[in-house]
């Protein structure tokens, strides 16, 4: 194996290189849990036909062997399917030194977690601190050489955007500049936000992970998929054997792993009809022709939204469509003047019998976004989306996002179209030496754009472009949340002019502050301003 000292000079060889990183490995650590979660799973399924009460945990005989008739239970229901009463137990992880792309295309692929990791935006990223997989000699160098690339790039982005970054930031702020020594830290962290857009995905990130016990046997059944199987088996199994080591009863309902050869995307991906560079190229065009320049475009809807909207409003109340025209049901649920729950951050609309009308109307986007920007666009997990199989969007022409920011400084704006062009030089390099697809990718930098399709019913929209159409949002999701909204608006007019940021919903509902966000103030009064005036470059 080669260890990397962070510039590519003065490797060192050691055995087995082909089954472990080059860099360091992934850590894994689970830090919390119930007391005796498999006990649980028990207990709460006995519950269910118990005539003398609660079954508790201390009621559970656990033996193995041989087997007691509690644990027989266990495996039967989950042989069964069902499996809510694995969701009871939570166990909380640590993992740190994974990267990025790991993140996206694994942990956070699905709505059940709750995550807490490094921001990109706030934390400068360091030399060393990249995902190198199991690749040696010419091929190592050349990876190496890539990432030591970006990361110079990136530090030089950060110093040529500093003026342009200052001078819209005390646009903004004027009366920052008699003390501009003191705002230099969140000047740099927007510079550095943008900067961040030539970082491979390649980059480490550490986080915490939380999530319940099915969750955790589906993460080991399915490890061996696209897009970064062997990351992801290791991780995988570190969190597999620190649940045993927890609580070894689980391996009574531990599946074997499905083979990635028998994954479905690998069997239609290895078609000779399928997944050809010429075909890529000509699905990337198409998609990009059909954006009509957007950057989430709106490609359907349910004809009857708003009409289905107002009668389930009436239906929940018990009143007649002449009492309640749909109109005024959609202004009384949506407006904040007239519904005051609109302006809790506390976000109570599904507790809400009448704000649950809300799930009915549904929208669906065709978006494309910086892999950076989608990264936090998938946290919002009651939006859920198709994305891609990372590879089969990538061809031998540079493709990438390009921040506004990036486009005011024609020196920055060099250096990051040259250091994109040498990404591509080198990604074409190493596939022309047959490497692996999935080590590829981890060179793509966090500008590659993702290409896919978003649908989301109007509840858990409403709150995602509450939290998006903030100024204080990273701005590519920012500008397709009012994309959104201003598309929503045109079909669905009484639903559309309700889609509105945090301050202006506040402002409306009469809650105060205003802006909730403290010393985080964008410096805009956003509440005074029609959607049609909204911009912004930071």
């Amino acid at each position: 194996m080669v260890q990397w000292n962070g510039y590519g000079e003065n490797l060192h060889i050691l055995d087995n290189f082909m089954d472990k990183f080059v860099s360091v490995e992934p850590i894994v650590k689970l830090v919390k849990a119930f007391e005796t979660p498999f006990k649980n799973v028990v207990a709460t399924a006995r519950t269910c036909y118990s005539s003398k009460g609660i079954i508790n945990d201390e009621q559970i005989e656990d033996a193995l062997e041989p087997i007691s008739r509690d644990m027989e239970i266990a495996r039967s229901i989950f042989e069964a399917g069902h499996h809510t009463t694995f969701q009871h137990a939570h166990f909380q992880f640590t993992i740190e030194n994974v990267s990025r792309q790991f993140v996206w295309s694994f942990l956070h692929s699905h709505p059940f977690y709750n995550s807490e990791q490094v921001s990109q935006r706030y934390v400068e990223v360091k030399q060393k601190n990249f995902t190198i997989p199991p690749i040696s000699d010419e091929v190592l160098e050349i990876y190496l050489s890539t990432i030591n690339e970006q990361i110079i790039s990136y530090k030089k982005l950060i110093d040529l955007l500093l003026p342009v970054t200052a001078k819209e930031y005390y646009k903004i702020f004027p009366g920052r500049r008699t003390s501009n020594k003191k705002y230099e830290t969140d000047i740099k962290r927007k510079a550095q936000e943008i900067a961040r857009y030539v970082l491979p995905i390649a980059t480490h990130t550490y986080l915490y992970h939380t999530i319940n016990g099915i969750t955790l046997l589906r993460y080991h059944r399915t490890c061996e998929q696209y897009d970064v199987p062997f990351e992801q088996k290791v991780v995988i199994n570190k969190m597999i054997d620190e649940l045993l080591k927890f609580d070894p009863n689980y391996k009574l309902v531990l599946d074997k792993v499905t083979p990635f050869e028998e994954t479905l995307e690998y069997q239609m991906l290895n078609s000779k009809l399928l997944n050809n560079l010429p075909s890529r190229k000509r699905f990337l065009e198409e998609f990009d022709q059909s954006m009509d320049g957007k950057t989430s475009k709106l490609i359907d809807y349910k004809v009857n939204n708003e009409s289905t909207l107002a009668q389930a409003i009436r239906e929940v109340l018990g009143i007649t469509k002449s009492e309640l025209s749909d109109e005024d049901a959609i202004d009384t649920l949506l407006n904040p003047k007239k519904n005051k729950f609109l302006g809790d951050t506390l976000v109570i609309t599904m507790h809400s019998k009448l704000m649950r009308a809300m799930y009915h109307p549904v929208y669906t986007f065709r978006k494309k976004l910086s892999h950076t920007a989608d990264s936090q666009d998938q946290r919002h997990r009651t939006t859920p989306a198709s994305r891609p199989v990372l590879y089969t969007h990538l061809t031998d022409t540079p493709d990438f996002i390009t921040p506004q920011l990036i486009e005011m400084s024609l020196e920055a704006k060099n250096l990051y179209r040259e250091t994109m062009y040498k990404t591509w030089e080198s990604i074409n390099r190493l596939r022309q030496m047959c490497v692996k697809d999935e080590y590829l990718i981890y060179l793509l930098p966090n500008a590659f754009p993702i290409r896919y399709t978003e649908s989301a019913d109007l509840l858990n929209l409403h709150h995602k472009h509450v939290m998006r159409l903030c100024y204080n949002a990273q701005e590519e999701i920012w500008r397709a949340s009012l994309e959104e909204a201003q598309q929503i608006f045109e079909v669905n007019p009484n639903i559309g002019k309700h889609l509105l940021p945090p301050c202006t919903i506040r402002f409306e509902a009469g809650s105060y502050p205003i802006c909730p966000e403290g010393e985080r103030f964008c410096g805009i009064k956003v509440w005074k301003l029609d959607k049609s005036e909204y911009s912004r470059i930071i």
